[in-house]
């Protein structure tokens, strides 16, 4: 089958410039923290600076492969943005260790998805390390899950577990105005 190309009309060709939408501040964009996983904890700060979190399950269901909990994230990334009205950046937590193979390899396929899917649409991403998040939260850079739930709640939030715990304090690290370093 040929290829065939669409020609404008020349009566339509010529007028007026098309219009370039006006430039969007990175002020008023949301900022997405992730703890990436299976179950992956978020946390978003909106335009009005308010902080939404929560977790989310990719896990396949046995009768799927396993490429499927990345077809899912990354149409959970495309949601999330398109509901916030637009992500300028996104920050996870990076993370060095694994407990196994498995989770080594699940983490790696999302990271690879995360960092195509912020190249393909021009979102900024960083990843930071766990140490930091923990010193950042508690004070100490080796800090158990608890203490980091406890680091959490002292702030006001009420994380569902761990995952959404280490969204939260990701979050306010990234958008500290000491950059984290108070």
């Amino acid at each position: 089958m040929a290829a065939t190309t669409l020609t404008m009309p020349v009566a339509h060709a010529s007028g007026p410039p098309i219009a370039l939408p006006p430039a969007i501040r990175l002020a008023h964009h949301a900022v997405l923290a992730l703890d990436l996983g299976t179950t992956t904890g978020w946390a978003l700060r909106g335009h009005d600076g308010g902080i939404t979190s929560g977790t989310m399950t990719f896990r396949p269901s046995r009768f799927e492969g396993g490429g499927m909990r990345f077809l899912r994230f990354r149409g959970w990334l495309a949601e999330v943005a398109a509901l916030s009205g637009g992500v300028a950046r996104i920050v996870f937590e990076e993370v060095r260790a694994h407990a196994g193979t498995d989770a080594a390899h699940i983490y790696g396929g999302f990271l690879a998805h995360l960092s195509a899917w912020c190249e393909e649409r021009s979102i900024a991403y960083q990843g930071v390390p766990v140490a930091t998040i923990k010193r950042f939260a508690t004070g100490k850079g080796n800090a158990d899950k608890a203490k980091m739930v406890a680091a959490i709640q002292a702030r006001g939030f009420a994380p569902a577990d761990d995952n959404e715990a280490d969204a939260i304090a990701l979050l306010l690290w990234a958008t500290d105005p000491t950059g984290g370093r108070a």
